[in-house]
């Protein structure tokens, strides 16, 4: 006895492939970043985060979010260490290494599609 269900054909896969909008816009995000830390990437995050069709673009931002709110922290715990002076020699190395990050994913976004942040504190699912 056959069901309904057998008789319906398979639904095709949902696809990944971003559009190119998409794509413009989480290079910006992760670009944005370096100059205006989380709020870009928050703002993103918040008008797409429930939306579908736009999960590429919604990972993307939660990436960029996320790392930039690692290096918010960083720079909180390097004016904490001011006091000390070590944190006035970190925090150039701090800029630094977010300039060349969002540059770095913003390329790969642009070219491969997808960039996972090699160490980024994920408070943000």
């Amino acid at each position: 006895m056959s069901t309904p269900s057998d008789q319906m054909p398979p639904s095709p896969p949902a696809s990944t492939e971003a559009s190119s909008d998409d794509r413009n816009v989480a290079m910006l995000t992760h670009l944005s970043g370096f100059i205006f830390s989380v709020i870009v990437p928050l703002i993103v995050w918040l008008m797409h985060k429930d939306r579908a069709d736009k999960a590429y673009l919604v990972k993307e931002a939660k990436e960029a979010l996320n790392f930039q709110l690692t290096v918010l922290i960083g720079y909180v715990i390097c004016w904490i260490l001011t006091v000390i002076v070590i944190g006035a020699l970190l925090t150039p190395l701090l800029w630094l290494l977010n300039l060349v990050f969002c540059i770095i994913a913003a390329v790969k976004v642009s070219s491969d599609g997808s960039y996972r942040y090699p160490f980024a504190l994920r408070l943000v699912n």
